[in-house]
């Protein structure tokens, strides 16, 4: 596949030139062919240009739920000449009016029953907000309008600017180009071993990067379809429509998978599943959840790594060839990898260090943040802050995120190591391991673990169980169990911050 003057809008444009009556997305009893996401999203384009004012590079605010109605718009904006930004739509009003208002976004497509109370609050804040309310639109009528010329699109338009989840500080927004994307679709589709008679299933929200790359941009730049999935519970119900639509790809977050692992599904069910790959992304994958994994189901779950910045997909495990648990495999095709030290000098293999990534996937830079650009991306290299190491082969391991590291008695603890170790023991759905500080050691491990259904854990055996697998200066100082689950973002990300929160907060004196 050559990138070098593609975009999003042409690879679109030439599957449904090629596949016209082909399916290009499922969604409960719909079936919608390529011919009418083309239509709809062409005359969505027009209602865009002729009635809003949009022109290209423009910014458009997209805050949708899941939905046909999200893909008519995303390309839309796009055929337009916009740059779209999507919007976390569980994020609350003030923070959405911070990312609108960043990014100087007067376009703001949405669906008013769906988000009222939020459009009041930026009706009263953003004087040069106009939101365009989908939700009346009939498509078949958008797709009959008239045709009239849209703007030409360039590979180095800004096709995306996503801000990232803003679990330290504001967030950022990571300012995409269609070559940026298109090139990042091209190593997915090698890496991934992509067919256009492919069916992937999306049951992420859509606005996330992973999806919008790899479940979304993918499929619908090869012919290929995307099955959106209304609800992710109750869970059997997903596994009937993965089966009766012919699903073969599916991706999701390692707290589906462990979930999954540990469900009770008749053998029957599991092997009934069309499935020929699962892929994990978003947040680390447990080693015990891909060993419970690999003995339930017939299809590999691999996992692989990404982030926003970079399109987002850096590294995954091979479909055919040595797949290395705990490791999130070598760098897609046509992206480099490296580990660096603080001073930004390459680090040799087992060495830990942060990760540097390089290639057309990587962004032009954060918005508006020329300060936070320079800081990310040196001498060609974006630093991702993630700490990790390349073995002798090349496949990348994460150890943790650079801000997570704690320093114990002047000694470096990886959070990760602490929970990988955890998971291990009987009874335990999910833990995450955070600094506490002290006084005179620096920080010191606590872990928050919780317990399966219907188990009870005790702390002081959890301790014993790390205890005969880790140094001294590793163990946990504190063994927290909690029933009620841990704190996430919209993407299933545990949010470390409001855990840390916490215990600084008792760390306050009286």
């Amino acid at each position: 596949m050559t990138t070098a003057a593609a975009t999003l809008v042409s690879r679109f444009e030439e599957a449904a030139a090629r596949h016209p009556r082909r399916k290009a997305i499922f969604f409960g009893r719909d079936k919608i062919r390529y011919r009418d996401v083309r239509a709809r999203a062409a005359g969505f384009a027009r209602i865009l240009a002729e009635e809003h004012g949009v022109r290209p590079g423009d910014r458009v605010g997209l805050l949708l739920k899941n939905g046909p109605e999200f893909i008519y718009a995303l390309y839309g904006i796009l055929m337009a000449g916009g740059t779209v930004l999507p919007i976390n739509n569980f994020l609350k009003a003030q923070e959405i009016e911070y990312i609108l208002h960043d990014a100087g976004v007067k376009t703001l497509v949405t669906a008013g029953p769906d988000f009222e109370p939020v459009l009041q609050h930026l009706r009263d804040r953003l004087e040069a907000l106009r939101p365009l309310d989908i939700s009346a639109l009939r498509w078949d009528e958008v797709a009959a309008r008239p045709m009239a010329a849209l703007p030409a699109v360039t590979a180095s338009d800004r096709a995306v600017v996503i801000y990232t989840s803003g679990t330290t500080g504001r967030p950022k927004g990571a300012v995409l180009t269609h070559h940026n994307l298109v090139a990042n679709i091209a190593s997915c589709v090698e890496a991934l071993g992509s067919l256009t008679r492919d069916r992937v299933v999306l049951v992420l929200p859509m606005f996330h990067s992973f999806m919008l790359t790899v479940a979304i941009f993918l499929p619908l730049s090869i012919g290929a379809s995307t099955l959106i999935i209304k609800s992710i519970k109750p869970f059997r119900n997903v596994l009937f429509e993965m089966i009766f639509k012919r699903a073969t790809v599916f991706l999701g977050i390692p707290q589906i998978f462990q979930a999954l692992a540990t469900a009770r599904i008749p053998w029957w069910l599991r092997w009934l599943l069309p499935l020929r790959l699962a892929v994990s992304g978003s947040a680390p994958l447990p080693v015990e959840t891909l060993k419970v994994f690999a003995q339930r189901f017939h299809f590999p779950l691999l996992e692989g790594y990404g982030l926003s910045e970079a399109a987002p997909v850096v590294c995954f495990n091979p479909l055919r060839g040595v797949c290395k648990p705990g490791s999130v495999g070598p760098p897609v095709p046509g992206v480099q990898v490296r580990i660096v030290d603080d001073n930004n000098r390459e680090l040799g293999p087992e060495q830990v260090g942060e990760i540097a990534v390089q290639g057309d996937n990587v962004m032009l830079g954060y918005w508006n943040q020329d300060e936070a650009t320079r800081a990310t991306l040196r001498d060609g290299w974006l630093l991702t802050g993630d700490i990790g190491r390349k073995d002798a082969d090349g496949y990348v391991y994460i150890t943790d995120r650079k801000k997570d590291m704690l320093l114990v008695h002047g000694n470096n603890v990886y959070p990760r190591e602490i929970e990988e170790v955890i998971y291990q023991m009987p009874g335990v759905r999910e833990v995450a391991v955070v600094g506490k500080p002290d006084a005179y050691r620096g920080e010191l491990p606590v872990a928050f673990v919780v317990p399966a259904e219907g188990v009870t854990l005790d702390p002081p055996a959890v301790l014993k169980f790390c205890r005969e697998r880790l140094a001294d200066y590793k163990l946990p100082r504190e063994i927290r169990v909690v029933t009620e689950g841990l704190p996430r973002n919209a993407t299933g990300k545990i949010l470390k911050t409001e855990l840390r929160n916490r215990l600084r907060g008792e760390s306050q004196p009286a």
